[in-house]
């Protein structure tokens, strides 16, 4: 995708403030450690292997970005969205987003009972802030690049 220079800046430049961001939350922590004691660093590492193993399942990503993207989805309406997972797939990755707090199943009484996904507010949140990762990797891969 070609978009004008003036985005590309806007998006690199919001990209360079997230990256800020983050090396100052780094230096919040490392100014909590003790000298001289060792695996001090091991709860950031944790908590970082934790949060990637539920984003890396395969799905998991799909179905946020999906609701992130397109709003509240009956269970239906997401396979169409999701080319290629199976019914039994999506019932269990959503089984597994709405244990992890990020997608919540509302059930409407009816008639006709209806079911319908929607992100809680700790899936939006985690929306947002996969949102400049993805940006970044957009760019990277010279997926979005500047047409002027």
């Amino acid at each position: 995708m070609a978009i004008s220079d003036s985005d590309y800046k806007k998006i690199t430049s919001a990209l360079d403030q997230v990256q800020d961001n983050g090396r100052d939350i780094r230096r919040i922590f490392q100014g909590y450690y003790n000298d001289g004691e060792e695996g001090q660093m091991e709860w950031e590492v944790d908590a970082a292997v934790i949060a990637f193993n539920m984003f890396s399942s395969r799905w998991t990503t799909e179905i946020l970005s999906a609701l992130y993207i397109a709003g509240d989805k009956r269970f239906n309406q997401l396979r169409t969205l999701l080319r290629g997972i199976s019914s039994r797939t999506l019932s269990d990755k959503l089984t597994a987003c709405v244990e992890n707090g990020l997608v919540q199943r509302v059930v409407d009484d009816g008639p006709p009972i209806r079911v319908m996904y929607r992100l809680t507010t700790h899936g939006r949140n985690c929306g947002r802030l996969l949102g400049p990762l993805v940006a970044y990797m957009k760019i990277h891969n010279d997926l979005v690049v500047s047409k002027d």
